[in-house]
């Protein structure tokens, strides 16, 4: 984006007979955004997908999310239930 925002959506598989599982990990993370400049806008499921539509102050914000120690930590944790997530960076029309 021309300001040095990103708008991100993310496309959550959440683990069939984890859902669950699935959904507590991405609480935990998710509220691991704000100390990275990052915002949940929007949070919308299907209770075995969701689509999360987030937006960072800048594209170092995003880096450090996903290196964040603790962002790690937990995926390790959560092993098997973690989900696997498909990111676009897309722009507001």
């Amino acid at each position: 984006m021309t300001d040095g925002k990103l708008l991100l959506v993310a496309l959550v598989d959440l683990v069939p007979g984890a859902e669950a599982d699935s959904a507590r990990y991405e609480d935990e993370v998710l509220a691991l955004l704000p100390r990275h400049g990052g915002v949940l806008e929007r949070r919308l499921t299907t209770g075995e997908t969701e689509v999360q539509v987030i937006r960072f102050e800048s594209r170092a914000g995003l880096d450090a999310f996903m290196g964040d120690p603790e962002r790690l930590a937990l995926r390790d944790r959560y092993g098997d239930t973690a989900p696997a997530a498909r990111v676009l960076e897309v722009i507001d029309r």
